[in-house]
């Protein structure tokens, strides 16, 4: 199959298309791929941008179909290749991924997007003591890289390099572009300060009518935690009601579909279900799922754990959504879901291979032979009753945190992608009473199956809480457990350096100064709001 790298000696069609791409018209460009593609079945390059195309629109299984096929049909097309790669990725398919790379990689030993992808992809499953060394031939090979800058210090921070992590931010400050992203990530160890002259940056770049739009909602995040530690906490809350606009925007949130989705699984998940299932599923006991909202304490309650000879701590992995979305069977984003309800018609056989087929996929996130791993993802709250039915002897922790904090927290805190419910205090709100009432429908219909471990509990009395989660897990008490802060384990959450200090109150009530401008966020919870922490 013919591989064009010469733009002008590519048909018109793709040419055009190339020209969309340019200026961000992928939408554009995707109206005329398709038919180029439809109508030239094994035109490599249109394939490719079709991919690619796809990549960057989000529709990630049919990206990763295209640039399998364009790489079947053309095995040396390397740039197919790489972007196939980024697909699995993207995907969370990252040893496939990395088979990809390694065959990149035996031909251009020292090309440093491969480099960057392979790392990535490492830092994914666990293996930063692998990514770190790429990180640094990166840096070594192009000492400008500022993405690389910036991934080393991520891959630093996860293993508690935490000064050597703060050398690599600070370094992609200093390089042009993107600048946004590394104080965000400076802001984000929430024990470092900024100076008076990253401020004045700061507020700078925020006001050059120029300055990117992902910069800029980086910044405001940034400059809202700096004037928090500085106690201007007015000048605070505006970046972070500004950052919450901005970033909200682009991160939707449709809060009627998530309540329409909390009553349906109500609806399905009935005493009279769990009964007609009992004895099916999985028996494996390996899981320990800690659910409950971002900025409940779950670091916590999982640095705790994975201090446990018999634990080992993993990720907030994606793989109890990903079978939620495959019984889900939409291949439109309009389509009707049919989960949960198409888990009537499941046999038994099928619930226990959905359940080994979360254990097959989590297993590349095990490095150490321990019988047990946590699973940190939050919005697994939702898929309570499917793990009961699927890992019916998994163990499920909900962490809760006081409602203010908890949600607050969460409007301060920028993810790297997803929970559009964060950006908003009415939004946040709303969630976590959705949360608190679905909460309640399974500790209804599952009495006792999942334990609630309070924050606010275990700063006050930290031995007695930690002897009652091991006791839940069943698993003997160690005092490793007490020393959480010890642990060198790898941590990849906002949360990482807080976890590596000796446990303390400052986590509670950073709200309240904040109160003044609190209100939506009263008025969306409610209730909840006055029982807390009548739940437990």
């Amino acid at each position: 199959m013919k591989i064009e790298t010469d733009k002008q000696s590519l048909p018109e069609p793709l040419r055009a298309a190339t020209a969309h791409i340019v200026a961000g018209e992928l939408a554009k460009a995707e109206a005329i791929l398709r038919p180029y593609v439809h109508d030239n079945p094994v035109d490599v390059n249109g394939i490719r941008m079709l991919g690619e195309v796809g990549l960057s629109l989000g529709a990630l299984r049919d990206a990763e179909r295209l640039l399998a096929r364009a790489v079947e049909l053309a095995p040396d097309y390397d740039a197919a290749r790489f972007a196939w790669a980024n697909a699995l990725y993207k995907r969370h398919r990252y040893a496939d991924a990395l088979l990809q790379l390694d065959q990149l990689l035996a031909k251009e030993p020292d090309r440093a997007a491969w480099i960057t992808l392979k790392a990535a992809n490492l830092v994914e499953i666990n293996e930063h003591d692998q990514a770190i060394p790429l990180f640094e031939k990166i840096i070594e090979l192009h000492p400008d890289h500022r993405q690389a800058h910036l991934s080393y210090g991520h891959a630093l921070r996860a293993v508690g390099r935490v000064d050597e992590c703060i050398v690599a931010y600070e370094r992609c400050i200093e390089l042009d572009g993107g600048v946004g992203e590394a104080y965000w990530s400076l802001a984000n160890l929430k024990t470092y300060r900024f100076t008076d002259a990253q401020i004045e940056h700061i507020e700078s770049l925020l006001q050059n009518k120029q300055c990117p739009f992902r910069d800029y909602y980086h910044l405001l995040f940034s400059l809202g935690k700096a004037r928090e530690d500085r106690k201007d906490y007015r000048a605070a809350m505006a970046a972070y009601v500004k950052g919450n606009q901005v970033r909200g925007r682009n991160v939707p949130w449709d809060g009627r579909a998530f309540h329409d989705e909390c009553l349906r699984l109500r609806e399905f998940f009935t005493p009279e279900r769990f009964a007609a299932h009992q004895g099916q599923g999985c028996e494996a006991p390996d899981p320990i799922f800690v659910v409950g909202l971002p900025r409940a304490g779950s670091t916590l309650i999982e640095q705790i754990l994975a201090s446990h000879s018999q634990v080992e701590g993993t990720a907030e992995l994606a793989d109890m959504m990903a079978l939620a979305r495959k019984i889900a069977a939409k291949q439109r984003r309009d389509d009707p879901s049919r989960y949960p309800e198409a888990l009537a018609e499941s046999s038994a056989d099928q619930l226990a291979q959905m359940g080994q087929s979360y254990i097959d996929n989590t297993a590349v996130q095990r490095v150490t032979d321990a019988p047990y791993f946590i699973d940190k993802m939050p919005n697994n709250f939702v898929h309570v009753g499917l793990i009961q039915l699927v890992l019916p002897n998994a163990r499920i922790i909900d962490a809760r945190r006081h409602p203010m904090d908890c949600c607050f927290s969460g409007f301060k805190q920028l993810f790297a992608s997803g929970q559009g419910f964060t950006y908003g205090q009415q939004r946040i709100g709303q969630y976590y009473r959705e949360y608190v009432e679905l909460m309640d429908h399974w500790d209804a219909v599952l009495p006792g199956r999942v334990l609630r471990v309070q924050y606010e509990e275990m700063v006050a009395d930290t031995e007695n809480q930690v002897r009652r989660l091991l006791n839940y897990c069943g698993l003997p008490f160690e005092e490793a457990c007490l020393n959480f802060h010890d642990n060198t384990r790898t941590v990849r959450t906002a949360s990482s350096e807080q976890v590596r200090q000796p446990i303390n109150r400052s986590g509670m009530d950073r709200w309240r100064p904040f109160e003044e401008w609190l209100d939506p966020l009263k008025e969306a919870l409610g209730p909840v709001l006055q029982r807390y922490p009548l739940e437990s």
